[in-house]
Protein backbone atom coordinates (compact mmCIF):
# COMPACT_ATOMS: atom_id res chain seq x y z
CA UNK A 1 0.00 0.00 0.00
CA UNK A 2 1.44 3.31 -0.81
CA UNK A 3 0.81 6.80 -1.67
CA UNK A 4 2.13 8.08 -5.59
CA UNK A 5 2.57 11.72 -6.41
CA UNK A 6 1.00 12.09 -10.41
CA UNK A 7 0.88 14.74 -12.91
CA UNK A 8 -3.20 14.78 -13.50
CA UNK A 9 -4.39 13.51 -16.67
CA UNK A 10 -2.09 10.62 -17.68
CA UNK A 11 -1.99 7.31 -17.66
CA UNK A 12 -3.08 5.46 -14.64
CA UNK A 13 -0.39 3.15 -12.81
CA UNK A 14 -1.50 -0.66 -11.78
CA UNK A 15 -2.81 -0.68 -9.02
CA UNK A 16 -3.09 3.16 -8.79
CA UNK A 17 -6.52 3.18 -6.79
CA UNK A 18 -8.03 6.37 -5.60
CA UNK A 19 -6.68 9.68 -7.41
CA UNK A 20 -7.01 13.19 -5.55
CA UNK A 21 -6.87 16.09 -7.30
CA UNK A 22 -5.02 18.59 -5.04
CA UNK A 23 -5.80 22.13 -7.67
CA UNK A 24 -7.66 24.71 -6.87
CA UNK A 25 -10.02 24.24 -10.57
CA UNK A 26 -11.02 21.60 -12.09
CA UNK A 27 -10.09 20.83 -15.71
CA UNK A 28 -11.19 22.98 -18.53
CA UNK A 29 -13.73 22.24 -20.82
CA UNK A 30 -14.10 18.90 -19.12
CA UNK A 31 -17.31 17.57 -18.50
CA UNK A 32 -17.52 16.25 -14.79
CA UNK A 33 -18.80 13.09 -15.56
CA UNK A 34 -15.04 12.70 -17.32
CA UNK A 35 -12.88 13.52 -14.70
CA UNK A 36 -11.53 9.95 -14.16
CA UNK A 37 -12.11 8.29 -17.13
CA UNK A 38 -10.21 11.12 -18.75
CA UNK A 39 -7.59 10.30 -15.88
CA UNK A 40 -7.40 13.69 -14.55
CA UNK A 41 -9.06 12.42 -11.24
CA UNK A 42 -11.38 10.62 -9.08
CA UNK A 43 -12.07 13.44 -6.25
CA UNK A 44 -11.50 16.83 -6.39
CA UNK A 45 -9.71 18.17 -3.35
CA UNK A 46 -8.75 21.90 -3.66
CA UNK A 47 -7.93 21.78 0.40
CA UNK A 48 -3.98 20.64 -0.62
CA UNK A 49 -3.92 23.01 -3.14
CA UNK A 50 -2.25 26.55 -2.53
CA UNK A 51 -4.96 29.40 -1.92
CA UNK A 52 -5.26 31.44 -5.32
CA UNK A 53 -2.88 34.09 -3.95
CA UNK A 54 0.18 31.79 -3.42
CA UNK A 55 -0.96 29.75 -6.46
CA UNK A 56 -0.18 33.09 -8.44
CA UNK A 57 3.22 33.42 -6.24
CA UNK A 58 4.28 29.98 -7.63
CA UNK A 59 3.56 30.79 -11.25
CA UNK A 60 5.14 33.89 -11.41
CA UNK A 61 8.40 32.35 -9.24
CA UNK A 62 11.27 32.43 -12.39
CA UNK A 63 13.80 32.55 -10.05
CA UNK A 64 15.35 29.90 -6.90
CA UNK A 65 14.91 32.72 -4.45
CA UNK A 66 10.93 33.30 -5.55
CA UNK A 67 10.11 29.50 -5.45
CA UNK A 68 11.77 29.44 -2.19
CA UNK A 69 8.96 32.73 -0.93
CA UNK A 70 6.15 30.38 -2.63
CA UNK A 71 7.45 27.17 -0.63
CA UNK A 72 7.51 29.05 2.58
CA UNK A 73 4.10 30.43 1.70
CA UNK A 74 2.58 26.75 0.73
CA UNK A 75 4.16 25.41 3.94
CA UNK A 76 2.75 27.68 6.07
CA UNK A 77 -0.50 26.94 4.69
CA UNK A 78 -0.42 23.86 4.87
CA UNK A 79 0.57 24.17 8.60
CA UNK A 80 -2.70 25.25 9.84
CA UNK A 81 -4.68 22.72 11.40
CA UNK A 82 -7.35 21.47 9.08
CA UNK A 83 -4.13 20.92 6.51
CA UNK A 84 -1.98 19.42 8.98
CA UNK A 85 -4.69 16.78 9.63
CA UNK A 86 -5.43 16.18 6.32
CA UNK A 87 -1.74 15.52 5.55
CA UNK A 88 -1.65 13.37 8.85
CA UNK A 89 -4.57 11.04 7.56
CA UNK A 90 -3.51 10.87 4.15
CA UNK A 91 0.30 9.65 5.31
CA UNK A 92 -1.33 6.92 8.01
CA UNK A 93 -3.73 5.60 5.07
CA UNK A 94 -0.68 5.29 2.62
CA UNK A 95 0.27 2.28 4.95
CA UNK A 96 -3.16 0.78 4.62
CA UNK A 97 -4.10 1.74 0.79
CA UNK A 98 -3.52 2.36 -2.32
CA UNK A 99 -4.25 5.91 -3.99
CA UNK A 100 -2.64 9.39 -5.57
CA UNK A 101 -2.50 12.79 -4.81
CA UNK A 102 -1.92 15.01 -8.17
CA UNK A 103 -1.57 17.97 -9.68
CA UNK A 104 -1.02 19.57 -13.95
CA UNK A 105 1.68 20.41 -13.56
CA UNK A 106 4.14 19.52 -15.84
CA UNK A 107 7.55 19.87 -13.90
CA UNK A 108 6.74 18.26 -10.13
CA UNK A 109 10.22 19.98 -9.26
CA UNK A 110 7.96 23.75 -9.82
CA UNK A 111 4.86 22.29 -8.50
CA UNK A 112 3.22 21.91 -5.31
CA UNK A 113 3.01 18.68 -5.40
CA UNK A 114 6.75 18.47 -4.65
CA UNK A 115 5.88 20.29 -1.49
CA UNK A 116 3.10 17.97 -0.75
CA UNK A 117 5.13 15.00 -1.50
CA UNK A 118 7.95 16.21 1.43
CA UNK A 119 5.27 16.97 3.64
CA UNK A 120 3.95 13.63 3.09
CA UNK A 121 7.26 11.88 3.78
CA UNK A 122 7.67 14.24 6.80
CA UNK A 123 5.04 12.27 8.46
CA UNK A 124 6.19 8.73 7.43
CA UNK A 125 3.84 8.40 4.45
CA UNK A 126 4.97 5.73 2.32
CA UNK A 127 5.36 6.31 -1.42
CA UNK A 128 5.21 3.62 -4.40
Amino acid sequence: MAVRVVRLGTARAPDEGLRLGTVRRPPRGVPKTEFASQNWYDVWYPNLAPSVETMKAAQQATTPKAWQAFEKRFRAEMAEPDHSRTLDLLAALSHHANFSVGCYCEDESHCHRSILRALLADRGARFA
